[in-house]
């Protein structure tokens, strides 16, 4: 969601060199932008202030003479780094209590309820000025050699038809589509392209519930949680013939490659970080509890995503995919 702020400084300064800070497990990402010159990994733990590595991390950042750095998150932690690095221009929304941190403000409360993305791409003009009204969409840059090497490592060639399936969600189970659900949409997938390789895609800590789905659906599913690493991922949802998840960073990695896809939402919002591309669709019941943005369901029946029936699924991606041409699964 970040990438359309970076496409904008790009625009903004062409001849300019953009380098990322990011934890380790977004950094693929990050380096799967064009416009990205250099990927810099700095893994702090969430929730903890660690003033001495964040004095360290300064001293990195010092050493590459900064013109200006755009803080992304609203934390005061994250501000840290840059304003002991004494980056001149640090822009940033607001956020908590860090008045003296960021010296480039946006108003955040201002755009709260707005788009993520555009929340992003506001950093990118002066504060108070109005954005344009329309952002570019997300896009990741494609990488034919990683591709084929990702491929080659699970076993597939280069044009055997590909659907994944990514049936987790980090934030919590309010968010994951239940287990049974997606082993019937599995079924269904393998009596429409009985060629097609389906494929779980995931964390390690993820396996467990992609083997739930395998053993419930009946069918030969490549259960890949835990054995690829995010580049590979990222590589292989960029040749996926279709892709259904949940709101979760595989659902935006699978929009910035405009890859046919369903994305399944629950207690979290799709008009707040929706799957920005014309090639997905939204299952969203909208219910009057939803979105309650909470990790576990408050009312205990999860409505919102029990009722999200798999026939639905399955016939909002057999639409998706039927604008596929050369890479389409045969029927």
């Amino acid at each position: 969601m970040a990438q359309p702020l970076v496409a904008l400084v790009k625009r903004f300064d062409p001849d300019g060199r953009i380098e990322a800070l990011a934890p380790p497990h977004v950094a693929a990402v990050f380096a799967a932008m064009a416009e990205i010159d250099d990927v810099i990994e700095a893994p702090n733990v969430h929730g903890r202030l660690q003033l001495a590595d964040r004095w360290r991390l300064s001293r990195r950042l010092r050493e590459r003479r900064y013109d200006r750095c755009y803080v992304l998150p609203n934390s005061l932690k994250s501000a840290i780094a840059p304003f002991l690095a004494l980056i001149p221009q640090r822009i940033g929304h607001r956020g908590e209590a860090r008045y003296l941190l960021i010296n480039r403000r946006h108003d955040g409360e201002a755009a709260k309820g707005r788009p993520m993305v555009e929340f992003y791409a506001q950093l990118a003009f002066e504060a108070g000025t109005p954005i344009p009204a329309s952002i570019p969409n997300p896009a990741l840059a494609r990488d034919a050699g990683r591709e084929r090497a990702a491929r080659l490592r699970i076993g597939l060639a280069a044009t055997e038809p590909l659907i994944v399936l990514c049936p987790g969600a980090e934030f919590g189970p309010a968010k994951r589509w239940p287990a049974r659900h997606f082993a019937a949409l599995a079924s269904l997938l393998t009596e429409e392209w009985p060629e097609a390789t389906i494929a779980l895609i995931g964390s390690a800590r993820e396996r467990s519930l992609a083997t739930e789905i395998a053993a419930l659906s009946g069918q030969e599913l490549r259960n890949l949680c835990g054995e690829t690493s995010l580049s590979e991922a990222i590589a292989l949802i960029a040749t996926a013939n279709g892709v259904v998840s949940n709101d979760s960073g595989l659902m935006h990695v699978a929009a910035a490659f405009a890859r046919p896809q369903v994305a399944v939402f629950g207690s979290s919002d799709p008009r707040h970080t929706p799957p920005r591309s014309p090639r997905a669709s939204v299952e969203w019941l909208h219910l009057e509890c939803s979105p309650c943005f909470e990790r576990d369901c408050p009312l205990g029946h999860l409505n919102c995503l029990n009722r999200i029936a798999p026939p639905a699924v399955f016939e909002s991606l057999r639409r998706a995919m039927r604008f596929e041409t050369a890479t389409r699964p045969p029927r």
